[in-house]
């Protein structure tokens, strides 16, 4: 019976571990390159590394959760975090963002 529970209270672990892995902001990042041209992150997932296609002069964080800003590409040489709604302008040029899960 012990390793029956114990077996069942692994597999609920490994489950809620891949759901929280899963889940994702609701709404979309938008960011400017320094012509005004817009570019979109629609629903970004959690705590992943996301490379922006050009360095951002604007950065608008228009989801329910907050996200961290990098200049490098690799989220490296964090910047800033914005919370949702809020956005920021001329910060180096950022290369990635990762949302806060």
């Amino acid at each position: 019976m012990g390793r029956i529970c114990l077996a069942v209270g692994t597999a609920t672990v490994v489950v809620a571990g891949l759901a929280t892995n899963a889940q994702a902001a609701t709404g979309t990042l938008r960011y400017f390159d320094v012509s005004g041209q817009e570019f979109r992150i629609n629903n970004p997932p959690d705590s992943v590394c996301l490379t922006l296609q050009v360095r951002a002069d604007e950065i608008a964080n228009d989801t329910d959760k907050s996200v961290s800003v990098y200049l490098g590409p690799a989220c490296n040489t964090f910047v800033t975090t914005l919370a949702p709604g809020h956005a920021v302008s001329h910060v180096g040029g950022p290369q990635s963002v990762r949302f806060i899960g």
